[in-house]
């Protein structure tokens, strides 16, 4: 699995919310669980079946946790002057005039308003070293586009 780059809160902020579906979640699904078997008939049971899908979900997100934090990298973000994991973009597809806000890291990364560019993606691997000024072409799945980066950092 490629490595993905988080920055320090990011990662601290995953392995909180894998500890706690190692415990408390464990402990509340198994709860529900027991809850909705103690009702009996377990093939006509909707609180039964809602438990264990839900416990089916939080396993999974636990095996993803796992899977990105084993190999994750925690890169600073301090803000530069070219494109990098962490780094804030300002960028305008040529031939229109809105100015787009993006954040380039992983999908975790994300907060509100902001827009995530995975640095694995065409669009990522084109912008990565750039600087503010530089015009970048990549192969998007409806040809190739053309961005222009107007600003690296908020």
């Amino acid at each position: 699995m490629a490595t993905t780059k988080l920055s320090p809160s990011t990662y601290e902020r995953l392995q909180a919310e894998l500890d706690d579906l190692r415990t408390r979640g464990r402990v509340d699904i198994a709860r529900d669980i027991e809850a909705a078997r103690a009702l009996g008939d377990l093939s006509e049971n909707g609180d039964y079946h809602a438990a264990k899908d839900a416990q089916g979900k939080m396993e999974a997100r636990i095996r993803q946790l796992e899977s990105m934090l084993k190999d994750a990298e925690v890169v600073d973000g301090s803000p530069t002057d070219v494109v990098a994991p962490g780094a804030i973009v300002r960028l305008r597809y040529v031939g229109d005039d809105d100015v787009e806000r993006y954040l380039v890291g992983s999908i975790e990364e994300r907060d509100s308003g902001t827009q995530v560019i995975s640095p694995g993606s065409p669009l990522g691997q084109a912008l990565m070293g750039k600087r503010a000024g530089a015009v970048v072409s990549y192969e998007a799945p409806s040809g190739a586009l053309q961005v222009e980066v107007i600003a690296v950092g908020d």
